[in-house]
């Protein structure tokens, strides 16, 4: 059987731009979530190592215990934000160019909820990014909770030059799902800011998560169906995993949470991405973590062996990764 290779966000992006354009991952302290800072919730998602949500700027002591919100009045570190965001772009666009050889870059604000802050502050830090050498758009990871009006209102002009997308996590359907994991937000209000993305002219990559605690492969599949049917144009599937210091390594010490299987999720990926239109492209297909602060699944922990096992599998249904 001849197999066919998943139309993937790299060549999307390498179509358009015919060159080879990377995504460079920032991370800008002073951003956190509203289910962590108490504003929907308290503690973050059972899954998320709030730890990772460190507030303080590099080598600026004094910024611990310093967050935005969409309702603060004031941004004292916006000029150290600025450094920090040209500093990271620089060490990686320097290092995808010399060891890819990249020639173009989205800026890709990854951590924390990148919209989750003061307008003026999303404004100067975009805008920074743009005016990088050979950046060609953004891509803006957050929260369908934590975005407003003004914010989208202002991509929405950025796009008519440049190329835009907007990262949400879906993660499930499920609002039972969506409560057992401290999320903070229902389906719906997912639903209604990918389509108001949409209406602005954005791209919008929708985050997956296979094998959330009590649900089945019918219920994983229907969150795929319907992500696709919202109008995502691109996706990342992701099997939940534990990591120490989190509420989900609780659940899973007390035996209340068993990770799903390789095998598991090996069915369900090639069933959703069966079902996935043709034009969504797909940015990752899997997740792990190589290091100590792993705890389960332990198949979760080689990245290398994964997309081994999953083109394995694809090649049975006539795919490639």
């Amino acid at each position: 059987m001849k197999t066919k290779q998943i139309y993937t966000f790299g060549r999307y992006l390498s179509d358009k731009f015919g060159t080879k354009v990377h995504k460079t991952a920032v991370s800008i302290s002073g951003f956190t979530c509203p289910n962590i800072d108490g504003t929907v919730a308290k503690g973050g998602c059972t899954f998320c190592e709030n730890d990772s949500f460190s507030p303080s700027l590099d080598s600026v002591k004094p910024l611990k215990g310093f967050y935005l919100n969409l309702t603060s009045l004031e941004n004292p570190f916006l000029e150290k934000q600025l450094l920090q965001l040209e500093s990271q772009f620089n060490a990686l666009s320097s290092r995808q160019k010399r060891e890819y050889g990249v020639n173009k870059y989205l800026v890709y604000f990854q951590s924390f909820t990148n919209t989750y802050a003061p307008f003026e502050t999303l404004k100067a830090l975009y805008d920074k990014a743009l005016s990088f050498d050979d950046v060609v758009g953004l891509s803006i990871g957050t929260r369908s909770d934590s975005i407003t009006q003004e914010t989208l209102k202002y991509l929405s002009e950025l796009a008519k030059d440049k190329e835009i997308w907007i990262e949400f996590g879906i993660q499930s359907v499920y609002d039972k799902t969506l409560e057992r994991i401290n999320r903070g937000h229902s389906s719906a209000n997912v639903k209604e800011w990918i389509l108001k993305a949409k209406d602005a002219g954005l791209n919008v990559c929708g985050h997956l998560i296979f094998g959330l605690p009590g649900e089945d492969k019918a219920m994983m599949l229907e969150t795929a169906k319907q992500a696709y049917e919202w109008g995502i144009d691109s996706v990342k599937y992701h099997p939940l995993y534990v990591v120490k210091k989190t509420a989900l390594a609780n659940e899973y010490a007390r035996a209340e949470f068993t990770p799903i299987s390789e095998d598991d999720y090996l069915d369900v990926l090639n069933q959703a991405i069966l079902m996935k239109p043709e034009h969504v492209s797909v940015q990752r297909i899997t997740a792990g973590i190589d290091d100590d602060s792993l705890i389960a699944p332990a198949w979760c922990k080689d990245k290398n062996e994964q997309i081994r096992n999953i083109n394995a599998s694809l090649k049975k249904i006539g795919l490639k990764y």
